[in-house]
C-alpha cells in the first residue's frame, strides 16, 4: 500500500490532515490533545495500544522541536503509519512479528511538539499569528533561520535541566534559536510535554531532531545504567553513533529533564546529515535507515 505520509513539506494543517487520516484508517489508534501552542495550535499525541496479557509499559516518541527540523514529523509519522499497518494485517517489519513484538506495549506519539515554529520556518511571519511583527523582526522571514517558537523561545533549552547554566552562545531575550526562556516550562509547548510525562510515567521516551547521525542517552548523575545498552542497540541498528553533545545542546533539552527528573532512559535521535533544514527529498532514505532502530525503541 502507498504510503500516505509523502516527502514534501508539511506544517502543521497538513500534520493534523495526516493524523485524521491515520485515524480513520486505523481505528485502534487514538488522537488524544495534549495541550496547545503560543498561537494556539492543538498538541496531538497519537496513541497506540498494543493488545497483550499485560501491560509492559508505555514509551513515547517525540519530534518537531525546532522550527527547521519539520522533517522529523513526517519520519515519526512514517514510522506510526508503518506500525498500524503491521498490527492490523499481522505482518513483519524488518523481519520482526510486530504483533507479537510489542504485545502489551503502549506508544504514544507527539510528532509536533513546536507547531508554530514549524509553520513560521515554512510561511514566515504571518503564520505567527499575533507575534508575527515580532518574530518578523527576530528574522522569521530568512529562510532557514528559524528554529524557536512564536514567543522567540527555544523549545529545547527550555525544559528544567541545568536552566541556569551560563552559555556564551546562547541569547538572553527572544531570538530564533537558543534563547532558553525566563524561567523553565515558562511556554505551553514545553508545560504540555513536560505534563504528559507527569501523568504517563513513559519507561523511557525519544526525541527526533536533525542532523548528525548521533544518538545522545546521557545527562547529569541520573543516568540509569541500561540507557548505555540501549543506546547501542540502537546505534548498532542504525549506523549512528552514540555520542555526548557539548556547548548548549548539553542542557536544557527534553531528555535530559526526562532522565534528571524520573531517573529513567531518555534518548535524542539526530536523524540525516546536512544542513538544517535537511531536503525533504532525504526523508525516505533517512527513514529506510532507522525504521529498525526506531522498532527495536519501541520495544525496548
Amino acid at each position: 500500500m502507498k504510503s500516505l505520509i509523502q516527502p514534501q513539506p508539511a506544517g502543521s494543517g497538513t500534520v493534523q490532515g495526516y493524523i485524521a487520516t491515520l485515524c480513520d484508517r486505523y481505528r485502534f489508534l487514538q488522537r488524544v490533545p495534549v495541550g496547545g501552542s503560543a498561537c494556539g495550535r492543538e498538541l496531538s499525541a497519537l496513541i497506540l495500544d498494543c493488545p497483550g496479557p499485560r501491560p509492559t509499559g508505555r514509551v513515547l516518541f517525540s519530534a518537531a522541536f525546532h522550527g527547521q527540523e519539520w522533517i522529523t514529523a513526517l519520519i515519526l509519522l512514517r514510522f506510526l503509519e508503518e506500525l498500524c499497518e503491521n498490527l492490523r494485517t499481522g505482518k513483519s517489519m524488518a523481519q520482526v512479528e510486530v504483533r507479537r513484538a510489542l504485545m502489551g506495549r503502549t506508544l504514544f506519539f507527539v510528532p509536533l511538539v513546536n507547531p508554530d515554529g514549524v509553520d513560521i520556518a515554512l510561511f514566515g511571519s504571518a503564520s505567527a499569528g499575533v507575534y508575527a511583527d515580532s518574530v518578523h523582526a527576530l528574522g522569521g522571514d530568512i529562510p532557514g533561520n528559524w528554529q524557536a517558537n512564536a514567543r522567540g523561545v527555544d523549545i529545547n533549552h527550555n525544559f528544567d535541566a541545568g536552566f541556569d547554566t551560563e552559555n556564551a552562545a546562547m541569547p538572553i531575550a527572544p531570538a530564533a534559536r537558543r534563547f532558553r526562556g525566563e524561567r523553565p516550562e515558562s511556554e505551553p509547548e514545553t508545560a504540555s510535554l513536560c505534563a504528559l510525562c507527569r501523568r504517563q510515567s513513559f519507561r523511557h521516551v525519544t526525541a527526533l531532531h536533525t542532523q548528525g547521525e548521533e544518538i545522545y542517552w546521557q545527562y547529569g548523575t541520573h543516568t540509569p545504567v541500561a540507557a548505555r545498552m540501549m543506546a547501542e542497540i540502537l546505534a548498532s541498528a542504525s549506523g549512528y553513533v552514540t555520542a555526548k553533545p557539548d556547548g548548549a545542546a548539553a542542557f536544557g533539552g527534553f531528555k535530559d529533564w526526562f532522565i534528571d527528573t524520573f531517573h529513567r532512559p531518555g534518548f535524542t535521535i539526530e536523524m540525516g546529515r546536512g544542513v538544517n533544514p535537511l531536503p525533504v527529498e532525504q526523508m525516505p532514505a533517512i527513514y529506510e535507515r532507522t525504521r529498525e532502530m526506531l522498532l527495536l525503541d519501541a520495544m525496548l
